[in-house]
């Protein structure tokens, strides 16, 4: 697994060209699709882990109207007594199950350890890697010995080459970052692409918008860039970690706003290698490509340029979107050149050891975990060294425990029942599109051929990582996290130049989400979401498609959201849309802009209301309600014109609805709230839920919900795209 930055290359369910199908699941056009039926396991095989068809009714609140709050109604009992672990900032089904396979894959790291394989094999580096990072005796013994020549690098820079070449050298920070990924324009090659980084704020507006949260937090981080630098040894930390500050928030300034940089038009811009050295300017930006490993790459895309008065036009840019727009890499290049060199060098310091912090000893982990963890996300308790070391130890060498983990934790016929469903969920796809009144002859033939060309990838890559030339050292935590990241970057830009991989995965199967890729336009579902209660193969197939069928749905989605459906079937990025129709599905996407922009978690008073950013959320609301209403459609195909059973008192439908509901059943505390409004392209689940339903027309019917129900939204206003 390549570690390239997902929020930029693929759209995860939580925050490559397509390859085109056999003839067995292609849909011809002139065909009436007909979903093929996934019953339920015979009842002697099994049952369902929730209730007696697949959904858990004991936490419903009677005094709630479905059509109040259906988040409320579903879950209000468990909303009110339930208590978020205090090593956690949020707890809901994604987070059980992570536990669930954090364990499972605890019990397999120990198993492997207490095998003591040799330390050439991918099991023996497994074992001493964890064993490092957990032997904290050892950590704490050695103190800051192992970074020490680190930081004595970043103390002997005297000029911008040597600044160059320290921003390209592993384990350090930088105001720019970069990965290689297929080209979107050119989806049969490699290309690196260049993006902006820098902030220890989650955020750009965390600096550069004064309300007392952000007031509040920009103290708590100072304090710890001051604790930072005084364990480094400067003779002033304060002064020097409020230089630190100041030059973050002059990179903040060249920051483009987050939901501004989803527009993939204004994201890619193809340059020459000679062209991105003159956007530097004087900063030696040849040396930088040179130390990263890229001297000899020609071309590179850069994502954040600031745009012509041709792509301001044609993608509708306003006076306040330009605001929000910073000068982006080359006013992040230029900073490099100007700021101060003792800025940077404090900079470099501070983030060394902040980045670092988990392999460090206890006064700087803790440091960091108090305001990070604490401050920021709310959460009481550092969690126990061994979960932190399972996360360090699957970063490290994930597909090695995703090999061990497929084999004792996925069923085939898992596999087997999931592929029908993707099937059934293009089928429904393919119905819907034929269905749309907004959409022109000519787009749908190009959305059908994308739709046919979705390459479905189930459970587990073909083949798993080896992890050949890593080396790792038994009882060196530290060398052990730099060795990683230096074996990782390698092994990312080794693919340039090299056919594109196919069987490449950006998630292991240990990994609780999914997500779908739009240059390469494929649909992941790693093993461990294929668990109750997102799929039960002993459910009802209600409870099945209105849970892992919405999540196909929602990948399915994410190749016709605002930014996917710019990719065409071959993943690449081209206007495949007549004019009519791109005006016909903004003013739909518009809407439902509007609708998510009216929903507000925090309310404290005129000066601390924070609402959901609409535009930031766009692409997962149009992946939520294009893909319940696709996962719909599927349902009531399976059922082959028969009447669902009435189970317990609840029809079909509304088992279909409550599936939905209990698989984004979640709290949040306030301060991960706060984050996720700021940063994340994901709704709150209360809105994914609530947000989504009082659009389905079937919903309404299931749960009776009528005019003066605080959901209900007239027909007229209820939104429907795909």
């Amino acid at each position: 697994m390549k570690h390239l930055l997902m929020a930029t290359s693929a759209m995860a369910l939580l925050v490559v060209a397509g390859c085109q199908p056999s003839t067995e699941t292609d849909v011809q056009a002139d065909a009436t699709p007909e979903a093929t039926p996934t019953q339920t396991a015979d009842a002697s095989s099994g049952s369902p882990e929730f209730g007696t068809f697949g959904i858990d009714l004991s936490y419903i609140d009677e005094a709630t109207a479905p059509g109040d709050d259906f988040n409320r109604y579903f879950s209000g009992k468990w909303l009110d007594t339930f208590e978020i672990p205090a090593d956690k900032t949020r707890f809901g089904v994604f987070d059980k199950l992570a536990e669930g396979a954090e364990t499972q894959v605890h019990e397999i790291i120990e198993d492997t350890a207490a095998a003591e394989p040799a330390l050439d094999t991918v099991e023996g580096k497994l074992a001493a890697y964890y064993n490092a990072y957990m032997d904290t005796e050892t950590i704490e013994a050695k103190g800051l010995a192992p970074v020490q020549p680190y930081l004595e690098r970043i103390a002997g820079i005297e000029t911008r080459e040597d600044l160059a070449k320290t921003f390209a050298a592993t384990g350090f920070s930088a105001p720019f970052g970069g990965f290689v990924d297929v080209d979107s324009k050119k989806t049969d090659e490699y290309i690196f692409y260049v993006s902006q980084g820098g902030l220890g704020l989650p955020d750009r507006d965390y600096y550069l918008k004064d309300t007392q949260n952000n007031l509040e937090l920009r103290e708590g981080y100072i304090a710890l860039l001051t604790n930072m630098l005084e364990a480094a040894g400067y003779d002033d930390p304060a002064g020097a970690a409020q230089m630190v500050y100041d030059l973050e928030t002059d990179i903040a300034e060249a920051h483009w706003d987050r939901a501004l940089g989803r527009n993939r038009n204004l994201t890619y811009n193809k340059m020459t290698k000679a062209e991105l050295v003159a956007t530097g300017e004087d900063f030696p930006t040849e040396i930088l490509l040179t130390e990263l490993g890229l001297g000899d790459q020609e071309e590179f895309v850069v994502r954040q340029v600031t745009p012509t008065a041709e792509e301001i036009e044609d993608n509708g840019l306003t006076e306040e979107d330009l605001g929000k727009l910073g000068p982006g890499v080359a006013g992040l290049l230029k900073l490099a050149q100007t700021a101060d060199m003792d800025a940077w060098k404090a900079y470099l310091t501070a983030h060394f050891l902040i980045d670092h912090a988990d392999v460090l000893p206890a006064e700087i982990d803790d440091a960091v975990f108090d305001f990070y963890g604490k401050q920021l996300g709310g959460q009481p308790e550092q969690r126990a060294r061994w979960k932190r070391g399972v996360d360090s130890t699957e970063n490290a060498l994930g597909e090695a425990v995703g090999k061990v983990y497929v084999e004792k934790h996925f069923k085939p016929e898992a596999k087997a029942e999931m592929t029908e469903l993707v099937e059934n969920l293009r089928k429904a796809m393919r119905q819907n599109l034929e269905g749309l009144e907004w959409m022109g002859e000519d787009t749908k033939v190009e959305a059908y051929d994308k739709l046919a060309k979705f390459t479905p990838k189930i459970g587990y890559p073909e083949k798993f990582e080896t992890y050949d030339g890593l080396t790792i050292v038994e009882g060196e935590a530290f060398a052990n996290d730099m060795a990683v990241a230096e074996w990782q970057y390698a092994d990312m830009i080794s693919q340039l130049g090299q056919p594109i991989d196919k069987t490449e995965w950006f998630m292991f199967p240990q990994t609780v989400n999914a997500y779908y890729s739009p240059n390469r336009n494929e649909i992941v579902f790693p093993a461990a979401i294929l668990q109750p209660p997102f799929f039960d193969l002993y459910a009802d197939p209600a409870v099945n498609y209105g849970a892992i069928g919405a999540v196909i749905g929602h990948e399915m989605g994410h190749g016709f959201d605002d930014q996917g459906a710019k990719s065409d079937g071959d993943g690449v990025l081209r206007n495949w849309w007549t004019d009519a129709d791109t005006e016909a599905f903004k003013a739909r996407t518009d809407a439902l802009v509007g609708q998510y922009n009216e929903f507000c978690p925090i309310e404290n008073g005129e000066d601390d209301t924070l609402c959901v950013n609409g535009r930031l959320t766009l692409g997962e609301n149009i992946g939520d309600l294009g893909g319940l209403s696709m996962a719909y459609t599927a349902y009531k195909l399976s059922l082959n014109g028969e009447e669902p059973p009435v189970i317990d008192g609840v029809t079909g439908d509304q088992r279909f609805f409550m599936a939905w509901a209990q698989v984004w059943r979640a709290l949040y505390r306030e301060e991960r709230t706060r984050t996720q409004l700021a940063t994340d392209p994901h709704s709150p689940p209360q809105y994914r839920i609530n947000g989504i339903v009082r659009n389905m027309d079937a919903w309404y019917e299931a749960f009776d919900v009528k005019e003066g129900d605080a959901l209900y939204l007239p027909p007229e206003e209820r939104i429907s795209i795909w």
